[in-house]
């Protein structure tokens, strides 16, 4: 293999156990040589993870590719821990030909530190004795000779430097711990360097395993233990858009929820509030956790009005304190304060709530939370856990770097934010609907009679799948709560579900008659009803928009129960329209016709009944709807959901209780 091939497959390695790092944490690299394409002689190179990315997924392209001569040239011209920050734009001097990714913040390391091979990881087991309040000590006592301590400092350009200079007055070592941080080790080879970075960890796990207290978290607080399963996710859902809410209150979170066995079992313990209130220490995990947590102080039984108030009263105070943590450090030049909400809510006996601007980003908030219980937990095992100061927090979370990151992300997608629920969305229609505000940045669940189709929806558009039969109160509930479950919330519902049978009145039985009423006007209120309690839980307002048709508002032949399931969807758009818009919820509607292609609903039977009502072959019927139309158009699947992005895409912001027809023109359904 090559030197980056060789590079990218001990990275996946490292980095497809999450006992050795978490998600795009870490680095590691590699030098070699490489043929100089200008002078034709050999050039020494680093290959070294870049910016942003992800061991355990890592390509090559997501290398950066740097000159050793130019990098270890910078140490000449280094101006000093005061203005440590310059020598990132300075990497980019250094790059060999095109560069590859980014250069992160920790290149310095990996070019100054003289191995062949260097991985910087972020292991709970190193960042445990990183984290006790004896670290250096114990880091001794844990590895003797062959791992050294370097102090707590910002990564950078003089961190490199340090540990350049530990190595090379420790040259029995095989790598150091970081204090409040992580680990580095270095080998010849890529082989060795990764023998001893894995030496490093599983030494560490097993000292903190042979060690110390048994109940490193102290005892169970009686109360506070964990739900039944059934009844803990039931307060979940309950509670899940009231802390969404609470926690949208800068900017619109996305949110996951977690109830594993590591998170219930601190919050069932006496030391979670102090815990807790020290916050995370190592880099990556503060980044995405805030300073710290906001912790529900009342047991899991409590009333669910007292622990909704109690939780609201906690999110003022959080606020307040975050406000004054800011003021605290800030400095001329520090940037702007970007949000006083928490990202980590514990809730005790239930679980975990975590917040981030996507799915992605949530999830992995709480799994670096999860993390830092792990890392506390070992501290506490062999002595006790003390992070970094909170001034050194602020200097990571409000750095000029991090702040430049943050500006270079792509402007986010219209719905992004956004949790959608979709009825009827296996096929035809409400598919066609699903698939566009997926694409539109939205997160999706796709709620379908038909579990298969569902479930292949929700892989295309990256979506839950979830089966619902709206027409049973209980079916709707356990749709929604399984969308707020897996997103935190709700924000958008389309009310698709839908069915049609074609007879004349004499030929309509009560059956047909109340079939068709369950599904489209009793499914759509229960639905509407459901999601409107999650939305008013929120407090951030919310769409919901029913599929509707033509035949709202146009007495066709033939068609009575249909056509009046249908006015009754488009009466409850008027209604409550007005009843939600206090709550900030907008009501509207789209009036589709002759949707023929890709319809589940003339597929079934639909079509061909009501091609025998016009005389023309089934075949034939879109092209008959089309040539009756004001515009002679076909309307397909694709334009509905157009209609549906155009309502609740941001720029119709003031627009409640319209009826929105998509029909290629059809006068006698014009609205008056």
């Amino acid at each position: 293999m090559t030197v980056p091939e060789e590079l990218v497959a001990r990275s996946n390695a490292l980095g497809a156990d999450p006992r050795n790092t978490n998600y795009a944490g870490g680095n590691t690299s590699a030098k070699g040589t490489a043929v100089d394409p200008v002078t034709g002689t050999p050039a020494e190179l680093l290959w070294v993870k870049g910016s942003g990315g992800d061991l355990g997924t890592l390509t090559e392209a997501g290398l950066a590719v740097l000159r050793l001569d130019r990098l270890r040239s910078l140490v000449d011209v280094y101006p000093g821990v005061e203005r440590e920050d310059e020598m990132v734009a300075a990497f980019d001097y250094c790059l060999h030909g095109r560069g590859g990714a980014a250069p992160s913040i920790d290149t310095a390391m990996h070019g100054l530190v003289d191995a062949g091979h260097v991985d910087h990881l972020h292991p709970d087991s190193g960042i445990a004795l990183a984290t006790a309040a004896d670290g250096p000590a114990l880091t001794k006592e844990c590895f003797g000779d062959r791992v050294a301590w370097v102090d707590w400092r910002r990564p950078g350009f003089q961190l490199g430097l340090d540990i350049a200079a530990v190595k090379a007055a420790n040259p029995q070592a095989i790598g150091v711990i970081l204090g409040g941080h992580g680990i580095t080790a270095w080998g010849a080879t890529s082989e060795e360097c990764e023998r001893n970075s894995l030496e490093i960890i599983r030494t560490a796990e097993e000292f903190l395993a042979s060690r110390g207290a048994p109940e490193p978290f102290g005892p169970v607080v009686p109360g506070f233990e964990a739900l039944p399963e059934a009844e803990r996710h039931a307060r979940a859902a309950a509670l899940a858009p009231v802390i969404r809410g609470l926690a949208s209150t800068d900017q619109r979170v996305l949110g996951h929820y977690t109830d594993s066995d590591v998170v219930l079992e601190f919050l069932a313990r006496e030391k979670l509030g102090p815990l807790a209130a020290l916050g995370t220490s190592c880099p990556d995990h503060f980044l995405r956790t805030k300073v710290r947590p906001l912790v529900l102080d009342l047991p899991a039984t409590a009333p669910l009005d007292d622990v909704v108030a109690r939780l609201k009263e906690l999110h003022a105070s959080y606020r307040t304190e975050y406000a004054a943590y800011y003021e605290r450090h800030a400095v001329a030049g520090s940037p702007a304060m970007r949000g006083a909400d928490p990202a980590i809510v514990l809730v005790p006996g239930v679980g975990m709530f975590s917040f981030g601007r996507d799915q992605q980003t949530a999830r992995v908030a709480g799994e670096f939370y999860v993390n830092a219980i792990n890392v506390m937990r070992g501290a506490e095992v062999v002595s006790s856990y003390a992070p970094i100061p909170e001034s050194e927090k602020f200097r990571i979370e409000y750095w000029a770097l991090e702040e430049a990151k943050l500006r270079r992300m792509p402007k986010p997608k219209p719905l992004a934010g956004r949790i959608a629920l979709v009825t009827g969305a296996g096929s035809g229609i409400g598919k066609a609907i699903a698939v566009r505000l997926a694409a539109e940045g939205a997160c999706v669940a796709i709620a379908d009679l038909n579990a298969s189709a569902a479930a292949e929806v929700a892989a295309e558009t990256g979506g839950i799948a979830v089966t619902a039969d709206v027409t049973d109160a209980a079916a709707v509930q356990a749709a929604v709560d399984a969308t707020v479950l897996a997103f935190g919330g709700l924000d958008l519902v389309v009310n698709n579900a839908g069915l049609s049978i074609s007879k004349p009145l004499l030929e309509t039985t009560e059956r047909d008659w109340d079939l068709q009423h369950d599904v489209m006007a009793k499914g759509s209120f229960l639905v509407a009803r459901a999601a409107a309690k999650v939305m008013i839980d929120q407090g951030i307002g919310g769409d919901i928009v029913y599929i509707s048709s033509k035949n709202a508002v146009f007495a066709g032949p033939n068609n009575v129960a249909y056509g009046a399931a249908k006015a009754d969807q488009a009466h409850q758009v008027r209604l409550l329209a007005a009843e939600l818009g206090g709550y900030g919820i907008r009501v509207n509607g789209v009036n589709p016709d002759g949707v023929v292609q890709g319809s589940g609903i003339f597929a079934g039977g639909w079509g061909a009944q009501r091609a025998a009502v016009y005389g023309v072959p089934e075949e034939k019927l879109g092209e008959f709807y089309a040539q009756r139309t004001i515009l002679k158009r076909e309307v397909l699947p694709e334009h509905v959901a157009a209609a549906v992005f155009a309502l609740t895409g941001g720029d119709l912001t003031h627009t409640t209780g319209l009826h929105v027809p998509v029909d290629a023109g059809v006068a006698a359904a014009f609205l008056r």
